[in-house]
């Protein structure tokens, strides 16, 4: 099964702020940002579209002729917890240096680490894969195509942030 994957288009928030999961207003670059996401996607016939439910990524799929996607919460970004909306520099946990360091298995207090956010999304694309699909077209977030390549086997959990999509981005794999 083919999946593409799209990244939601800029926010229009400060950037150093944590917003995994608050659902944050887009740039004002949206139309233009929304135009090139759209001319991007492979023109395949779709067997099933889905999108996180936060409006970023629900106004892109609108934007580009999908008004009705699947909603599915697997497919948010990563939890924040207690740091939501708060500016990383201006974090005073002492456990910010330990989720620095290992973010893959550390979670923020009352959110998610890597890992947890991966086993989330991987019962997704379990359950997608149960489905027997051919195309499938997917709106989410950063975090949620850093977990589709580790899936895919294209990288490791260490990577996945490394290569982070860019805003309005997209990936494809093949599961």
């Amino acid at each position: 099964m083919k999946i593409v994957l799209v990244r939601h288009t800029t926010t229009g928030i400060t950037p150093g702020i944590c917003y995994g999961q608050t659902d944050v207003p887009l740039a004002d670059t949206f139309p233009t940002e929304a135009a090139a996401s759209c001319a991007a996607i492979p023109r395949y016939s779709y067997d099933a579209v889905y999108c996180s439910p936060l409006t970023r990524c629900r106004k892109l799929a609108e934007y580009c002729g999908y008004p009705t996607p699947r909603l599915d919460d697997r497919i948010k970004e990563l939890n924040f917890g207690d740091w939501e909306m708060k500016y990383y520099k201006r974090i005073d946990d002492p456990l910010i240096i330990e989720w620095f360091n290992s973010f893959v298995d550390s979670p923020m207090p009352g959110g998610e680490s890597f890992k947890i956010m991966f086993k989330r999304v991987a019962s997704f694309f379990d359950e997608l894969k149960a489905m027997n699909l051919k195309n499938v077209l997917v709106f989410a977030h950063g975090g949620v195509l850093a977990c589709a390549q580790v899936y895919a086997g294209k990288m490791n959990f260490r990577q996945a942030f490394e290569h982070l999509t860019p805003y309005g981005g997209l990936i494809e794999i093949e599961i």
